[in-house]
Parts: structure tokens; sequence; C-alpha cells
């Protein structure tokens, strides 16, 4: 699971958000930077491509040390 924030959330609101990273489908910079799952749903996030990446890659390897 990563944590992200969505776009253009008000200030007071911080509008973060828990994404299972495993249904990622694709990232794109559009230029917002889109996430799109599995199913289709998108999100349009505040967080760049590369550091969702260096997110998911460091969900993924904690992960693997627990095995």
């Amino acid at each position: 699971m990563i944590k992200l924030t969505k776009f253009n959330s008000e200030a007071n609101q911080k509008g973060e958000f828990v994404l299972n990273a495993e249904i990622i489908e694709t990232i794109e910079e559009t230029p917002d930077t889109v996430v799109t799952l599995t199913n289709g749903k998108k999100f349009i996030v505040d967080e760049s491509m590369d550091d969702i990446v260096r997110r998911v890659v460091k969900y993924k390897r904690a992960l693997s040390k627990q095995f």
C-alpha cells in the first residue's frame, strides 16, 4: 500500500489516501499525474510519476523482506 495525495485537494483537507500498489496498471504524466488501476478507475494525484514508482518499489522490497 502506498500513500498518495489527490490533485488540487483543499489546504485544510489533505486529500490523502492509501492505494493498493498491486492494482496499478499505468502511471502517466499528462502533465498531471494520472494513475490508472486494473479495473479502469483513474486517480489524478499531486505526486510525480517518478515518486510513485519509487514508493511502489519501496513497498515491494518491504514485502519481499517479510518472506
